[in-house]
């Protein structure tokens, strides 16, 4: 049998020093000389198993086949098993083998086969990667659903006492038996399948229901039994770090778990109601990328706009909308665009939703004094060319905001209003004098999320008039296109609907619109003139999402019905 190193050379073109380096680390400290070269970096871990693959005479596979892997063996082996020594069985309707990262693991290959009286199974390279998620793939597959945990549960579990266990490590990983336990790991392994962003316990006189938000909607999943409430709620704050003695007062909390390959970030709130403690958990997936403006589904003449109002030297910039609009992902990807070693971004938030590389980010903390005036008042003193503001709550911050903006700043900041022309109104209600507004505020974006039809189950249909007319298309606009909606499948859990898109309404204030405001501050006037001048209103912008197929009549009046 050829030597690693020789095939190496030859595989890579590895040199004679490379070698001889990589054999002194072995003197020292042991271990295989491939592997070392490999956390070296002087080769990668695919040029490692393709050496391996030629050694041993095995098959390499990039990438393990997941679509119709079969999990049975998750029953009998072990998560921690297949973890501790990089292998997975993979069989399909195709083929069956096991895979292995490292071939020289020769008693645990044969205990895998011993277990499963398997004789003449081949056994194939994976890369770590490819192996780990087929192992998450086929455990989160296999475990029991709530439902099942639910029904198997009895009056006495209720009685169970809750441990204090830090939730460490991967929730696939847990076997505890504890059937709470079990609950509230698969409560939130399937919001987070599900793609939701919140999940409600709620208490009712008689009842126990648990619904989760996905796509800004809820939807009821679970009903347990009554009696396991303050189980079930005790579970949630030992997580949280919670007092569970307390349940007069409302407390708020966090819980940071992994499941499989994803971090996710749970806030945890609850409060005292009539029936016991009602629990919140908005969950925040980690490893979702940052979107860029582009994603926003903002349209292109708008994104081009956008794109030149971000790189104004001075002036605000507002984000408005209801809360869950996407304010807050706009406002990042707007930081992520105009992110560069020239500039100094500081921003100041409640709470800090995403870490953006090369961004200073402060965290309101009222428990020590820190809100968004005292915080801003302390930004501006760190020498910065962009601030974010979290969200104009009061004048105190709105005046600094304002200030800081007259001084030479780029501010961002959101407000909760219902569109762009509100913005105005509120902030002069809020005891800005109308001058202020006028020369401080470049533009305003107004938002709304509407969710988007699934493309696997989308199909044309023709709507009535009347339909058309809720939303102002009218007959000629509608004239040789299709209009889509989504049918429901699986896949989107039979809704229609998978993912969500923003619709915009972008009011640029012009000198017009500031002569208007120092006359009145009434937003119907203003919006009046903004839509004169040209602006796209929100119902407007839903509409073309209409006709182009990304979403549905009945989305777009949902979302901006008055």
């Amino acid at each position: 049998m050829k030597s690693i190193g020789e095939i190496l050379k030859e595989l890579c073109g590895l040199s004679e020093e490379a070698i001889a380096d990589g054999l002194k680390v072995q003197e020292q400290k042991g271990g295989q000389i491939g592997e070392i070269l490999s956390q070296q970096k002087t080769i990668s871990e695919s040029d490692l198993l393709k050496a391996l693959s030629i050694q041993f005479d095995l098959p390499f596979l990039p990438s393990l086949p997941l679509e119709d892997l079969n999990t049975d063996f998750t029953e009998k082996v072990p998560i921690q098993f297949l973890k501790k020594y990089k292998m997975v069985p993979v069989f399909t309707s195709k083929e069956a083998a096991i895979a292995v990262h490292d071939p020289r693991l020769f008693q645990p290959l044969d205990d895998l086969r011993l277990i499963f009286g398997w004789k003449g199974v081949k056994t194939v390279l994976a890369p770590y990667s490819a192996i780990l998620s087929a192992i998450n793939f086929a455990y989160d597959m296999s475990q029991d659903s709530a439902e099942q945990v639910i029904q198997d549960m009895h009056e006495e579990d209720s009685e169970l006492i809750l441990s204090e266990i830090e939730q460490t490590g991967d929730l696939l990983d847990e076997t505890s038996d504890a059937p709470i336990i079990k609950l509230v790991n698969l409560m939130l392994s399937q919001a987070i399948k599900s793609r939701a962003s919140d999940i409600h316990i709620e208490p009712y006189q008689n009842r126990l229901k648990i619904r989760y938000r996905v796509d800004g909607l809820l939807y009821d999943v679970l009903t347990p039994p009554k009696h396991i409430q303050p189980t079930l709620v005790s579970r949630i704050k030992i997580m949280a770090k919670l007092n569970i003695a307390e349940k007069r007062l409302p407390q708020d909390g966090r819980i940071e778990i992994r499941i499989g390959d994803r971090n996710v970030d749970i806030r945890v709130s609850t409060i005292p109601t009539a029936f016991g403690e009602r629990v919140v958990l908005r969950l925040l997936d980690k490893s979702n990328v940052l979107l860029k403006l582009s994603d926003l589904g903002l349209p292109e003449q708008r994104l081009k706009l956008v794109n030149k109002l971000i790189r104004t030297p001075h002036g605000i910039i507002l984000v408005t909308g209801p809360t869950g609009s996407g304010k807050t992902t706009t406002l990042y990807a707007a930081l992520t665009t105009i992110n560069n070693p020239d500039i100094n971004i500081i921003t100041i938030e409640d709470p800090i939703e995403y870490q953006i590389e090369g961004i200073g980010q402060i965290q309101v903390n009222p428990k020590v004094g820190l809100n968004f005036a005292n915080g801003l008042r302390s930004i501006v003193r760190q020498d910065p060319d962009v601030i974010l503001v979290g969200e104009i709550r009061d004048l105190e911050t709105a005046e600094i905001a304002i200030q800081s903006a007259l001084t030479g700043h780029l501010v961002f900041s959101t407000l909760h209003t219902n569109d762009s022309a509100s913005a105005v109104t509120r902030l002069i209600d809020m005891g800005i004098e109308p001058f202020l507004v006028s020369s401080s505020v470049i533009a305003i974006l107004a938002q709304r999320l509407v969710r988007v039809i699934c493309n696997h189950c989308k199909e044309p249909y023709t709507p009535d008039e009347d339909s058309l007319e809720t939303i102002g298309i009218t007959p000629d606009m509608f004239a040789n296109k299709k209009l889509y909606r989504g049918k429901g499948c699986p896949l989107c859990l039979h809704t229609g609907y998978k993912g969500r898109t923003g619709i915009f309404e972008l009011m640029i204030l012009d000198d017009t619109i500031k002569t208007l405001i120092l006359k009145t501050s009434d937003a119907n006037t203003i919006k009046h003139e903004a839509v004169a001048q040209g602006m796209v209103t929100l119902r407007q912008d839903g509409a073309q999402k209409v006709m182009d197929g990304i979403t549905t009549i009945e989305e777009v009046f949902r979302i901006t019905q008055q």
